[in-house]
């Protein structure tokens, strides 16, 4: 057994640890240094901070999000500026400058081909103009008549802004003035009542404003679209060779 005992290798291993499990442990200058005292006072815990964002939910908010608390650095959607205001009559001075001075012209002189045009380049079908522009007509000449002035047209063009304002995202009015005086409301955060409230600032526009919001609406197409007319294929036409002679 003693031989056994020598020739095995674990045997002197298994000694040294139960004698190293019999002697007292001493705490080493090293570990001494790593372990805290009892009455040393412990550091607060700091709690993560909240502005740097581990990850995304499939609903785009992030991790650790709970209801009712709002997310730092959540894109928020931005209503576009209209190329030019309300009441620059003229336009801007730029390649639509002589554009602009024609909408100007048809705004004032014959509102109903200037309506006619937007509605066509809205549309972009065949008749918009005419299906426009002749009912527009109809309601001029009934408000110069009977009223004295345009009254009667602006509740049938008003449709036209609010068409121009969704499709490309142009801020309206009652969101412009809400942004000018500061205010930032759950008005402007609401859809549905800032889309009301806009669809009404339309129609007082057209009412009280019509020949300038004609012409904003115009300048803006005119800036934003081609006319319908100019994505037409073009046609070739081949003429024949001329008379040739030979010369002597």
């Amino acid at each position: 057994m003693a031989n056994v005992e020598e020739s095995s290798p674990f045997l002197p291993s298994q000694k040294s640890d139960s004698n190293n499990e019999m002697k007292p442990t001493k705490p080493s200058s090293s570990n001494s240094d790593k372990i805290p005292a009892p009455w040393a006072a412990a550091e607060p815990v700091r709690p993560p901070s909240s502005a740097v964002s581990t990850g995304w939910t499939a609903e785009g908010l992030t991790m650790g999000h709970s209801v009712g608390t709002a997310v730092v650095g959540q894109p928020i959607m931005r209503r576009a500026q209209w190329e030019s205001s309300l009441c620059s009559c003229f336009g801007k001075n730029d390649e639509f400058a002589s554009s602009d001075f024609e909408v100007c012209l048809l705004g004032t002189l014959a509102p109903c081909v200037l309506y006619g045009s937007n509605a066509e380049r809205i549309g972009s079908s065949p008749g918009s103009f005419t299906n426009h522009c002749l009912p527009y007509t109809g309601l001029f000449l009934i408000g110069q008549s009977f009223f004295g002035w345009n009254c009667m047209a602006p509740w049938f063009s008003y449709p036209s802004r609010t068409a121009i304002r969704q499709r490309f995202n142009l801020e309206g009015n009652c969101e412009a003035v809400t942004r000018s005086c500061g205010c930032h409301g759950g008005f402007v955060e609401d859809e549905e009542r800032r889309e009301h409230c806009e669809s009404t600032c339309d129609f007082l526009t057209h009412i009280f404003c019509h020949p300038c919001a004609l012409c904003q609406e115009g300048r803006e197409l005119r800036r934003r679209l081609p006319h319908p007319g100019f994505n037409a294929k073009p046609v070739r036409f081949m003429m024949p060779p001329g008379d040739q002679t030979m010369g002597r």
